[in-house]
């Protein structure tokens, strides 16, 4: 199970009594949680108990099994005795699962693609002064200098951020990027659709109607909006603040899962960077957006009920495919699909699944669109180190 919700993160165990303390301190989203140091730890009163039971649950949220946690945590063993018990005592004991327990004991790298070790929570407003509304340890952090803060292995923050920068060489596709377009069955099926080759103007986005479905997900907080927001202008959103847009395509599809959770991994970068995450859906089904948010996306759900946004990725049309050529007679689309099942992900069937996606980062103000990722392929997803480039671009251009 994967979950961005901080209290089934935590689960029933030690952690439980050093939530109120950690949320006050500012440690109040899982991504963030999950990169504290011994030190601050130490900060916030921790007892070694609970240090070794966010150990636990930060490897198993890596691999998609907080499900055994509270299990786990109960039996006062730590991390690594259980890594070293054999397969059937991990099955008799805690009930794994064969497939679970291959994800658990495989410690060369997690299914999914946790931030780099040497990130350190301070990631959280140290490029740039928070926007307001960041609690007072974001604030604190802002004042500290950069130079000294020595993060895990003693690189520095610029360092730590360039383990995600794109390798020396790599040639943008240009601030519109898609997957190839691989041939089917031997060229004897039609490739998936073109896509344009120039970004989407602003002034096809900026008007556009959205209606917020769940806001950016804290402690006891309820699982949707229970009254409808009244729809707002795009623009708003990102009036202040660049915005990454996330266009799901269904947000039951595993794949669209498994590419918001990685997505949002990373919020204390894109915290940093100054720029906000949405996840923007075309369809309304509340029971899918219940099992989508917070479990894979913990920031902010918007609908697009008119696919506006949808249909700037596409130049100005929607972007479709079937379901037989273009995903079973697709082999890139299988292999997306593939990746997306190792990581533990779990997936639904309702709701419409042909209308292509993608991925947008908006500047702040009138800056207009910076980035356009397109869905070409099934399961395609934007290279988190282009976007997080991108974001950086911004993030300079708004220094200067």
């Amino acid at each position: 199970m994967a979950s961005f919700s901080l209290e089934e993160f935590v689960g029933s165990g030690s952690l439980q009594e050093s939530l109120p303390k950690l949320v006050e301190e500012g440690w109040d989203d899982v991504p963030t949680l999950k990169l504290m140091t011994s030190e601050e730890m130490d900060a916030v009163g921790m007892k070694p108990q609970q240090k070794e039971a966010l150990e636990l649950r930060s490897y198993l949220h890596d691999r998609a099994l907080l499900q055994y946690g509270n299990r786990l945590e109960s039996s006062g063993m730590s991390l690594p005795d259980l890594l070293s018990m054999s397969n059937g005592d991990l099955m008799s004991q805690f009930g794994f699962k064969r497939g679970h327990m291959a994800r658990f004991l495989d410690r060369t790298g997690p299914c999914i693609e946790s931030l780099p070790k040497s990130l350190s929570s301070r990631t959280r407003g140290s490029l740039s002064s928070p926007a307001p509304g960041y609690t007072k340890m974001r604030q604190s952090m802002t004042r500290s200098s950069t130079s000294s803060m020595s993060i895990n292995g003693g690189k520095s923050l610029e360092q730590s951020l360039s383990d995600l920068k794109l390798k020396e060489g790599h040639v943008f596709k240009g601030i519109v990027a898609a997957g190839p377009a691989e041939p089917r069955v031997c060229g004897c099926v039609n490739p998936p659709p073109t896509v344009v080759d120039q970004v989407a103007p602003y002034s096809t986005i900026k008007d556009i109607s959205v209606q917020k479905l769940a806001p950016e997900h804290k402690v006891r907080m309820e699982r949707l909006v229970k009254t409808r927001t009244p729809p707002m202008k795009a623009s708003d959103l990102w009036r202040e603040k660049a915005a990454v847009l996330l266009c799901i395509r269904r947000p039951g599809c595993i794949m669209c899962r498994a590419e918001a959770y990685q997505l949002y991994l990373r919020k204390p970068i894109f915290d940093a960077l100054g720029v906000q995450l949405f996840a923007v859906l075309h369809e309304y089904i509340e029971s899918e957006v219940n099992d989508f948010w917070p479990r894979y996306w913990g920031g902010a759900v918007l609908y697009d009920r008119s696919m506006e946004f949808f249909k700037a990725l596409g130049g100005g049309n929607l972007l479709k495919d079937k379901f037989i050529p273009g995903f079973l007679m697709n082999p890139r689309a299988i292999a997306n699909y593939m990746r997306a099942k190792a990581m533990g992900m779990e997936m639904t069937l309702r709701g419409e699944g042909e209308v292509k996606g993608g991925l947008l980062v908006v500047g702040s103000g009138r800056t207009g669109i910076a980035y356009q990722f397109i869905e070409r392929n099934f399961g395609d997803r934007a290279p988190i180190a282009e976007v997080i480039e991108i974001c950086s671009k911004l993030q300079e251009e708004d220094a200067e």
